[in-house]
């Protein structure tokens, strides 16, 4: 599922290649997506410039004027350049034409959606409950420490909370956990100040590091101009049996609700 650096990645691409163009046509293939796509859509779009290419957690806001085109990937779906000639498939859902610069959007399982904004779209439903941005200055170890404190649940679990904090997702709670030395079971409002010194950081670490390499290619994702390659730093996810790149010993797979998980027995106490 893209998290947020995929969906950071996407954005930057989109940006670098058509912000402050026009979007001259919409060609829209699907009228139901997780949510039904809005009658006319391709029409709204015609002739809009793109202002700015903009993102909230794993949602991403394409600010055109007059509205705001609000994308999301679902749990398999990309957004890449193709050459305008490229013959759509049976998953590509839509092309936004900006110009010789085609934008195609491709979802297999059909969970991503297209939406068309007006007003503020930080109001909009989807977005208005979300958690505090991961890379925002306002993410720290002593807002860490207020958010956790009284909660039960696991501290990757809390992680994954979208209501909580924004787009870490499985991988990038994984291996933050591992950076910080904390067991991904511990209950989440019994940590330490002084280890949230250091899994504040790790997540912000981890996050910068998986959007400097084009973020992970797991399956369907491919961003604007190709495949990321994290996925070769992961330190614990998908490593089961493999020897820890500090200690050597045994990564450890453990399901966590219906979410695999990672870790590093001996490193993560």
């Amino acid at each position: 599922m893209p998290e947020l650096p995929e969906v950071e990645v996407t954005r930057r691409g989109i940006a670098e290649r058509v912000g402050g163009r026009r979007l001259e046509r919409a060609v829209v293939r699907a009228p139901m997506l997780r949510y039904p796509v809005p009658a006319g859509l391709a029409r709204t779009l015609a002739g809009r410039p793109l202002v700015e290419a903009r993102r909230r957690g794993k949602y991403l806001l394409l600010d055109l004027d007059g509205g705001h085109l609000l994308i999301h990937l679902g749990m398999s779906g990309s957004l890449r350049f193709v050459a305008p000639a490229t013959v759509p498939e049976k998953h590509d859902h839509a092309d936004f034409l900006f110009g010789d610069a085609v934008l195609r959007f491709t979802d297999p399982r059909r969970f991503g959606a297209l939406l068309w904004l007006t007003g503020d779209p930080l109001a909009h439903p989807l977005l208005a409950k979300l958690g505090v941005e991961p890379l925002a200055r306002t993410f720290s170890a002593a807002w860490l420490l207020a958010a956790l404190r009284g909660k039960s649940m696991a501290i990757k679990p809390a992680l994954m909370n979208s209501g909580l904090v924004v787009g870490v997702g499985n991988i990038y709670a994984a291996e933050s956990l591992f950076d910080a030395g904390i067991d991904p079971r511990t209950q989440a409002g019994r940590i330490a100040p002084a280890r949230l010194e250091r899994l504040a950081p790790a997540i912000k670490k981890t996050l910068r590091a998986a959007i400097r390499a084009g973020g992970s290619t797991l399956r369907d994702f491919c961003g604007p101009a190709g495949m990321g390659d994290f996925q070769v730093q992961h330190k614990v996810y998908g490593r089961e049996g493999e020897p820890c790149k500090v200690c050597a010993a045994p990564i450890r797979h453990i399901r966590q609700g219906r979410r695999a998980t990672y870790f590093c027995p001996r490193c993560q106490r």
